[in-house]
């Protein structure tokens, strides 16, 4: 027993392998939630954040466009405060849509109350 754990031991440095990464599907579900054209996707969202109006009403917003990358919802006060993010800027062109990609839709009681990162500075 004491052999073989000698040999185990001066052997695992002479041990080379090869790592292999392998997706999660992340990237690949993410350019396929944009239908391949991401680029078409974020400035269509760019236009429709540039037509909204103060007060728009946080379904009627939803609606009018994909599924967020990310919401957030908290509640401070009395006030119930929702967050979606919509991307609109590739910075890091890894397939993967970071927040620091998308613009933040700031709804204060289900009205829209602002968007980008003022909005989000108004509510921290």
């Amino acid at each position: 027993m004491k052999k073989l754990l000698l040999i185990a031991a001066l052997a695992t440095p002479l041990l080379s392998g090869c790592i292999v990464a392998v997706s999660d599907g992340e990237v690949e579900h993410r350019w396929a939630k944009h239908n391949g054209n991401w680029e078409k996707t974020f400035h269509d969202n760019r236009q429709k954040i540039a037509k909204l109006s103060i007060g728009a009403d946080y379904q009627s917003v939803l609606d009018s466009f994909d599924t967020p990358e990310f919401t957030e919802l908290v509640k401070k006060g009395d006030n119930v405060y929702q967050v979606l993010y919509f991307g609109t800027n590739s910075k890091h062109s890894d397939g993967k849509v970071t927040k620091d990609e998308c613009t933040p839709l700031v709804f204060k009681d289900s009205k829209l109350i602002g968007f980008g990162q003022s909005a989000m500075a108004e509510i921290l």
